[in-house]
């Protein structure tokens, strides 16, 4: 038999009308968060309104708000994925529309199931609540991010890589940044409406986030550096997988990495967008062979395989002289873009999408070495998930010194995924302690150090070539220590304990 809840804060009756639009309001604002980062604290005073929110109704209107706020959180984060299904997929657009909301809706039921056991086992005292709704939300954001090959762009933490918070990244990577956020945002808003602990909480959350941003641990040591050009060819979409352009695509691609006279050029994801049989005969060759002689490396994106073993999304790398080519095969694939989920062929077959079925690379794929630096590629999206980029550090003395990301975002046209996507990266270098250079079709490219700042970078949406320097790094920071060997479970763990604890205590005061 169930106990009482603890009381509800004082508070006038809110309609449900409000509730859904004030809802649906803060979790949009959040988007504002992941653009212009400065806003950092933008993203802890939504997730305190939803906590404060929280104590104030029971758990199903709780479920209910949470997920409205999420679904409004997912869909203005993500509302580009309209462009790709609608403008190059060939969707009519009210079906590319409810794609996105029936997406952000059904991802946003991990958050109202949170919601709904932080509104029945809070205990009715700051501290303990603002704990019990930081591992609520940390289990929904682990939710998202893992369960069906994982979404979790716009996870919170991304917010924090401009403000105080970033100095955790090395500690606890993005999802343990997002529950400090959330546990502190809510702390202050429940002390604030419990006013006997307003100061307290108040002062608690700030001491917090002073120490936290005058704190700037190093746990990495430099090792060389390399010159390097990083290829930004603004193929226009439409035009990108169309015969009638692909030649001239092909040929800026090669011939301005043909140039490059640095240590290492980089191209971004299918720069060459045929399979290398596809290609004229002997044109393969001669590009391997114009990179035998100086001292330039060479890192492209292009399809591999065959019919028979299947085909992989891929990176190739040349090095001087040597007769091998390096091959990396992306291992975390786009579902509908590179792999089509089971159940799922009727919407990808009215898509005019020329991508289906790639097979999966490794997840630890060893790194491409260029004059002593440990160069790893990752490919698209492959850096939203640090967990699995921190796989390639279970061995410290083969672990990437510099990260290379290939991408090409020009299926979301000219929208905020390009400086999300940025974000994403500097977050990766926060957390791993290593440099990040982007090489993508239409944007961000950019040079990022192993503290996420960037270096250099090229207006996005333009033809350009970024020449620049960058430092390669050994160490392991606490969270690629962790996270290579356990991936997220420690988190995890964390969170269930935390959200068990209070359940038990619920359980027990009910039978007491």
């Amino acid at each position: 038999m169930a106990g009482p809840l603890p009381p509800r804060l004082p508070v006038r009756p809110l309609s449900l009308p409000f509730d859904a639009i004030t809802a649906a309001v803060a979790g949009a604002l959040q988007t504002a968060a992941f653009v212009y980062t400065e806003a950092w604290w933008l993203q802890m005073i939504c997730a305190a309104w939803l906590a404060w929110r929280g104590t104030q109704v029971g758990p199903r209107r709780a479920a209910l708000v949470g997920w409205l706020f999420g679904t409004s959180w997912l869909t203005m984060g993500t509302w580009w994925l309209f462009i790709s299904m609608h403008r190059y997929g060939g969707l009519p657009s009210w079906m590319a529309a409810l794609a996105v909301l029936a997406l952000s809706g059904f991802l946003s039921i991990y958050l109202a199931a949170a919601m709904a056991a932080f509104a029945r086992w809070r205990r009715g005292i700051a501290a303990l609540d603002a704990l019990l709704f930081g591992a609520v939300w940390l289990l929904a954001e682990l939710a998202r991010g893992v369960i069906f090959t994982g979404f979790p762009w716009v996870a919170s933490g991304y917010a924090h890589v401009d403000g105080p918070l970033a100095t955790l990244a090395p500690f606890v990577g993005v999802y343990g940044m997002g529950f400090v956020a959330a546990a502190f945002g809510a702390w202050v808003a429940i002390a604030f409406a419990q006013s006997r602990w307003m100061y307290s909480g108040i002062a608690g959350a700030a001491f917090v986030l002073i120490a936290c941003g005058l704190w700037h641990p190093a746990f990495t040591t430099p090792t060389g550096t390399l010159s390097v050009a990083l290829l930004q060819g603004n193929i226009p979409q439409d035009e990108k997988f169309a015969s009638e352009y692909q030649a001239a695509a092909l040929k800026w691609h090669v011939d301005t990495m043909a140039k490059a006279r640095g240590d290492l050029v980089v191209a971004p994801e299918t720069a060459v967008p045929f399979l290398p049989q596809q290609l004229p005969e002997g044109f393969w060759a001669e590009l391997h062979a114009s990179f035998d002689n100086g001292h330039t490396h060479a890192l492209f994106g292009v399809p591999l395989g065959d019919e028979q073993a299947g085909y992989t999304n891929s990176a190739v790398g040349f090095t001087p002289g040597a007769k091998d080519e390096y091959r990396y095969a992306k291992h975390h694939l786009v579902p509908f873009g590179e792999f089509i989920p089971t159940g799922f062929h009727w919407f990808t077959r009215m898509m005019n999408i020329p991508l289906g079925d790639f097979n999966r690379g490794t997840l630890d794929a060893p790194s491409f070495v260029v004059k002593g630096e440990r160069v790893a590629p990752n490919i698209c999206y492959e850096d939203l998930f640090g967990e699995e980029l921190a796989a390639r550090f279970r061995d410290e003395a083969a672990a990437p010194t510099i990260f290379a990301n290939l991408s090409n975002i020009g299926w979301f046209g000219e929208t905020i995924a390009v400086d999300q996507h940025l974000n994403i990266s500097r977050l990766r270098s926060l957390e791993l302690e290593r440099p990040m250079l982007r090489a993508t079709n239409t944007g961000a490219t950019a040079i990022i150090d192993h503290r996420g700042h960037v270096t250099d970078s090229v207006k996005p949406f333009t033809r350009d070539v970024l020449e620049g320097q960058v430092q390669g790094r050994s160490g392991l920071t606490p969270f690629a220590w962790w996270a290579s060997r356990w991936s997220l479970w420690p988190l995890a763990i964390f969170g269930a304990l935390v959200v068990g604890g209070f359940a038990l205590l619920r359980r027990r005061g009910a039978s007491a």
